[in-house]
């Protein structure tokens, strides 16, 4: 029998899941935080700083007494967490790499001839010189083999933008072992990751099965191709395989979404209890990252809370619906506008360009109140003393 979750459920669970729904003032902590993001799954790295990189963003929207030193001792002291790939760049909970060993093996043939194609054959004998003097020498960034090798007129003059480092970073041979500013320093995979976790192995069968459950878990619900989608490291046949060969551990739910139709997926039973159960997330206001996990899946955005989103970077300015990097606004369970803002930081000002409410939304007194104490926190995080909002900055609401 299928179970119907009405789209307010639905909207509910998926923001459970992804760590929405707890409370944002509470005490976290090192430990906390590991655990946060445990149960996401994943924080997507990005260099924009329009406000705030996307992985501190992501981290401060969930929980606001997040403090930036903790995600750093995690990542360079604790070795509890690594950097690597999802569907982009990503920070990992370390418990995980075994896992991502499945990922190294089945992308560096595909990586490999791809490069061939592009550079012709003996270029990769380079790679084989890199890592040698990674291993003799200890950690580098790329701006120390750049400068090497252009005085020695080798192999790094062939493509500036695609290096060995990156190669061997995603090919699994060498980690980012930390981040100076926000450049990268790479070292043997070997020497960042814990022994526990880099000799770790689980078999092909266990690797599909983690990658399709710990997916579900994280989603609440989804159909096969988004298991797939979710952590990018299986094929959508291969999620399809795993869901007809767990039919008994799996219960298919028809999901409401918000312009009425339904979207058959699939749930674990064993959690069926807690996905109808999922608390309403708080009502305060929240900015979120443009590359937040709840939106990375634009069309399930798009399908539970009628938000239609895309950033627009790449997007010529005249051509812009919105603007360059327009932060989604979330207040309780819905996604009721987006705003223009960056930090001038030389100014020390938050600077608001432009706000577009959603259809139907209205900029009330009480909503106007809840954005500017949001503004007002996201600017003492982001390191600015005001929130300045500029002439015009009302743009648009949803009348």
């Amino acid at each position: 029998m299928t179970i119907l979750f009405d789209n307010l459920l639905a909207r509910n669970i998926f923001l459970d899941r992804q760590g929405l729904s707890a409370a944002p003032s509470r005490a976290l902590g090192y430990q906390g935080l590991q655990r946060m993001i445990e149960d996401i799954g994943f924080v997507q790295i990005d260099s924009v700083q329009t406000v705030e990189r996307a992985h501190q963003q992501i981290l401060f929207s969930r929980n606001q007494t997040y403090r930036r030193e903790d995600l750093t001792r995690l990542l360079e002291q604790e070795r509890s967490l690594f950097e690597h790939w999802t569907h982009d760049a990503s920070i990992i909970p370390s418990a995980f790499f075994a896992y991502w060993k499945h990922r190294f093996r089945r992308r560096e043939p595909i990586i490999l001839e791809r490069w061939r194609r592009w550079q012709g054959e003996g270029f990769d004998a380079a790679f084989q010189q890199t890592l040698a003097r990674i291993r003799d020498h200890g950690p580098v960034m790329s701006r120390d083999v750049k400068v090497e090798d252009h005085k020695s007129g080798g192999w790094w003059n062939w493509h500036p933008s695609k290096t060995a480092l990156e190669f061997l970073w995603h090919t699994g041979h060498l980690a980012i072992s930390r981040r100076e500013g926000f450049q990268k320093v790479y070292d043997l995979m070997e020497r960042v990751i814990a022994p526990a976790h880099y000799e770790a192995e689980v078999s092909e069968a266990d690797f599909v099965d983690w990658a399709c459950r710990s997916a579900l878990e994280r989603l609440g619900f989804a159909t096969t191709g988004e298991i797939a989608a979710f952590w990018d490291l299986i094929k959508a046949q291969e999620a399809k395989a795993w869901v007809e060969s767990h039919r008994d551990e799996l219960q298919p739910v028809s999901i409401a979404c918000v312009d009425g139709r339904q979207r058959l997926s699939f749930a674990l039973k064993d959690r069926i209890s807690d996905l109808m159960n999922a608390p309403e997330p708080p009502a305060r206001l929240r900015v979120l990252s443009p590359f937040d996990p709840l939106l990375r899946d634009r069309d399930r955005a798009e399908r539970l809370f009628g938000f239609n989103y895309r950033i627009e970077i790449f997007v010529p300015e005249p051509k812009r619906q919105y603007g360059y990097y327009v932060f989604p606004l979330l207040e309780g369970n819905r996604l009721i506008g987006r705003i223009d803002m960056k930090a001038e930081r030389k100014a020390g000002v938050l600077a608001v360009k432009r706000l577009w409410l959603e259809p139907g939304v209205k900029l009330s007194t009480g909503r106007m109140a809840r954005l500017e104490a949001e503004l007002t926190r996201l600017a003492r995080f982001t390191g600015v003393e005001t929130v300045d909002f500029l002439t015009g900055w009302t743009g648009k609401d949803g009348g």
